[in-house]
Parts: C-alpha cells; sequence; structure tokens
C-alpha cells in the first residue's frame, strides 16, 4: 500500500488527539491522556515544542509519529528523537510504519541530526521485532528515568 506523510496542520489537532488516545489504549495508558485539542494546537503549531506528522492511505489516516529535537553533546549535533509512532490496527503490516521511520530518518539527515531515537515498552515484542529488522539497536547500557506529576513540583520547589 501506498502511504503519503506530510506535517500535520492546526487544523488536525482532532485527529492527532483521536490518534494518541487509540495509542494511549493500545499501550494500556489511556486513564493517563489529558491532552485536549487546544492544547495540542498551542504546544504543537503556536509554541512549536514538537512536530507531528501524518500518514494516510488515500484520504484516511493511517497513523502518525511526533518527534522532537535533541541534542548530543559529545557530537555537538542535533537529534531527532521520536515520542511516538501509532499506526492503525487496519493499517498495520502494510509498510506505514516502516515509511513513518524512513520519512523522519530522512529528515534527520536533511536537519544535519547525529542520531534518531526513541524508546519501545519492553513487552511489545512485535515492535521490537520491527525496529531491529528495519536496523535499530537497543541501548540496554542506558536506563530511562522521568519525574513527572507531583514528583516533579516538589523537585522544582525544593
Amino acid at each position: 500500500m501506498k502511504f503519503s506523510i506530510q506535517p500535520a496542520l492546526p487544523e488536525d489537532a482532532p485527529i492527532i488527539l483521536s490518534l494518541i488516545r487509540e495509542l494511549a489504549e493500545f499501550e494500556r495508558l489511556l486513564d493517563q491522556v489529558t491532552a485536549t485539542e487546544a492544547q495540542l494546537r498551542e504546544q504543537l503549531f503556536e509554541r512549536r515544542a514538537a512536530e507531528v506528522v501524518l500518514a494516510r492511505a488515500g484520504t484516511e489516516v493511517a497513523g502518525f509519529a511526533l518527534f522532537f529535537h535533541n541534542f548530543s553533546t559529545f557530537l555537538a549535533r542535533p537529534g531527532l528523537y521520536l515520542e511516538d509512532l501509532y499506526v492503525r490496527p487496519s493499517f498495520r503490516g502494510q509498510g506505514c510504519g516502516a515509511a513513518l521511520l524512513r520519512y523522519l530518518a530522512r529528515l534527520a539527515v536533511e536537519r544535519g541530526c547525529g542520531r534518531f531515537e526513541w524508546s519501545v515498552l519492553n513487552w511489545n515484542q512485535r515492535a521490537i521485532d520491527f525496529y531491529e529488522r528495519l536496523g535499530a539497536k537497543p541501548l540496554d547500557e542506558w536506563t530511562t528515568y522521568r519525574v513527572s506529576g507531583d514528583a516533579l513540583v516538589r523537585l522544582a520547589q525544593s
């Protein structure tokens, strides 16, 4: 199947939120979604805190990728960090995920990024196998830490 991939526009906020909810349901984290269309419009299109590309099969949205730039101090170059990639179930196994990753890899190269990286849930073996088939390697020596919610506020106030 042929997929077209284009940057999202402000008027895409409703479909982006719908895709985020679908992803969260798949990851068993739907109760953690507090995002709104207004927040997405503000953060993605006014503040430009992150970017979204949508994959379409004809006029139907098949999936999305949300990403932003980070920075490598060792390389002294930006990196591209993929926060979320989601392909709707009816489009899985048809090349949509690979098309999104190839698009982002090209974007990273065009923007002079030294790396392209993301995280994957350790129980999502299908995704892990898919990423490894594309040449991605796990960074087993790194553990991700997160401070959020009340703990973030306490840390900020300490």
